[in-house]
């Protein structure tokens, strides 16, 4: 398969999920190139649901499935996704799964200072 990309050109649902979805199960590689954790899809595979905010979708079929360098990383919210797909029997693995060396990372000092920062600004 020949280099795609996918990019959204609103916020919100506009379909591209199953468009990647339906690539994925084609390609080499799934990277998902930006965001966070605070974003999500749901993707609906026969009978099984699966919820993914960091991972991308290509992670339920196998496919290799990539963190790139423009996602701002939770390790906290990447365990529990991890944890909630290997309970529906998802394998990942070292190879099916990676983050680039370069992703920033979202760490529990950043939520204080945030939290600080909001109380010292006052209404």
């Amino acid at each position: 398969m020949a280099n795609v990309t996918v990019i959204g050109a609103q916020w919100g649902d506009e379909g591209k999920g199953k468009i990647v979805d339906w690539l994925a199960s084609r390609a080499d590689a799934v990277v998902r190139f930006q965001g966070g954790h605070n974003a999500g899809h749901t993707l609906v595979v026969g009978n099984q649901t699966y919820k993914l905010s960091l991972l991308p979708s290509g992670i339920v079929t196998g496919t290799l499935s990539i963190i790139g360098n423009g996602v701002v990383l939770d390790p906290w919210a990447l365990k529990a996704e991890v944890e909630k797909l290997a309970g529906q029997g998802v394998d990942i693995n070292t190879e099916n799964f990676a983050i680039a060396d370069n992703c920033p990372l979202i760490l529990s000092v950043h939520r204080e200072l945030d939290g600080l920062r909001e109380a010292a600004a006052g209404a």
